[in-house]
């Protein structure tokens, strides 16, 4: 019945998660609401460095990518389910410093890292930093001399693939602003560059194809030629590359059409290529990283709103107009992303009419869901739009002086704050 499993309905015909009651959620903490199922994201945790144990002997580290959903709290269950920690700015490093994550499992990404973030991540001993492009390189090694430091670095390569979803988040084509690319042999060139350069360890190889991918061929050949990268750098230069890191992507069920595969079986599936390729060019099999982010918390979460105006447009349209909306998750607006939503009140309910369910932000294209079936729906009542834990509080803003809503974490059937609500103090402390 739900596209999330961490759902269901009680006693009173509640929409529940975790086994919480989401309109009781809605009475103590108000809405809009992030809810999140603390336990579904620790399982998700667990599937994924189970797998790699599988299929990697072990060999390998699982690396929560931040820009899905990043707070304390987060960075603390990645920590304690073992997982390491990909940050792309120095506002993702800073919380993950101040959660107490262990650094020498932090990779530091990004596409025009500052000297200030750069100096920060060296200063806090990061484990990695994964280098975009020949400048940052430079200025890399410049910072290092100066504090008197080797820093290990894993460089970002652009495979040439793509990766068949939405063009704004493909990742490893040519024609894109992340890393150095494959097939024009700039990859190879920058990777021996910087061999030489003191205060500079080359360790590793990166690339990142894009989000949201249901089919596993992209992956596959990701694998194969950037395995194979590591084995021309090997015969070519004698440089010996020791991790590879093959990102993230992979896609999640927002809808009932969306058929994502098994992420066991992606992790199986690439494994296979990477140790075919190493036993075929007679090489060591790296140690092999992985940056699943959105799938493990965005199936963990929903967002939760009060229905106010429902406005009837003749033989055009039906809005229903809810008390969140672009603020709290731009992603329609962005990609015109499709989530699935449910009364919070019985949630089974036969889904009679077709509606348009709309933010409150002075934006015509401020929705939420465009045209989807509905049971009948009135001011005051509650709706869950499904599937919201990876980047809607992320990406969320304080557009037209909107608070963002607080983040509530459920496990073991209680509820715990673990970001509070903006008040209007907030939105104006940095007014002078």
């Amino acid at each position: 019945m739900f596209v999330m499993d961490c759902l269901g309905v009680n006693e009173k015909n509640n929409l529940t998660i975790g086994g919480v009651d989401v309109a009781e959620l809605a009475q103590e903490y108000q809405t809009p609401l992030y809810v999140m199922d603390e336990d579904k994201i620790r399982e998700n945790c667990r599937c994924y460095t189970g797998a790699m144990k599988r299929y990697y002997d072990g060999n390998g580290l699982v690396l929560y990518a931040s820009k899905a959903f990043s707070c304390l709290h987060i960075c603390r269950i990645a920590a304690e389910e073992g997982l390491g920690l990909d940050v792309v700015s120095d506002g993702e490093l800073y919380t993950a410093i101040k959660a107490g994550f262990p650094m020498d499992k932090v990779y530091f990404h990004g596409n025009n890292k500052t000297e200030d973030e750069l100096t920060l991540a060296l200063e806090n001993n990061v484990g990695r930093i994964v280098v975009d492009n020949k400048f940052e390189l430079s200025l890399l090694s410049g910072i290092a001399g100066r504090l008197g430091k080797e820093v290990a670095v894993s460089f970002r390569i652009k495979p040439g693939i793509d990766a068949h979803t939405h063009d704004f988040i493909m990742t490893g084509q040519i024609d894109s602003k992340f890393g150095v690319a494959l097939e024009t042999g700039e990859a190879e060139e920058i990777i021996v560059y910087a061999s030489q350069l003191p205060n500079i360890n080359v360790v590793g190889v990166h690339c990142h194809i894009g989000s949201q991918i249901f089919d596993i061929d992209p992956f596959l050949l990701a694998a194969d030629k950037m395995t194979s990268l590591i084995a021309d750098l090997k015969d070519r230069h004698g440089i010996v590359i020791s991790e590879l890191n093959l990102g993230g992507g992979y896609g999640i069920k927002y809808t009932s059409s969306d058929d994502p595969v098994p992420y066991d079986a992606y992790i199986k599936s690439v494994s296979e290529v990477v140790k075919k390729v190493c036993a075929d060019r007679g090489v060591t099999l790296p140690k092999i990283l992985m940056e699943p982010g959105r799938s493990i918390v965005a199936p963990a979460g929903i967002t939760v709103y009060s229905v106010g105006a429902v406005k009837e447009i003749p033989d055009v349209r039906t809005y229903v107009s809810v008390d969140g909306g672009m603020a709290d998750n731009p992603r329609y607006i962005m990609y015109e992303s499709k989530y699935d939503a449910l009364p919070v009140h019985d949630p089974a309910a036969k889904r009679e009419k077709i509606v348009t369910i709309a933010g409150k932000c002075c934006e015509s294209g401020d929705i939420l869901i465009k045209d989807i079936a509905f049971p009948k729906i009135d001011a005051g009542d509650l709706i869950a739009v499904l599937a919201t834990g990876a980047y809607n509080y992320s990406m969320s803003s304080n557009y037209n002086r909107i608070p963002k809503p607080p983040v509530v974490m459920i496990s073991g059937g209680k509820s715990k704050l673990v970001v509070k609500r903006e008040s209007y103090d907030d939105l104006i402390k940095n007014d002078i």
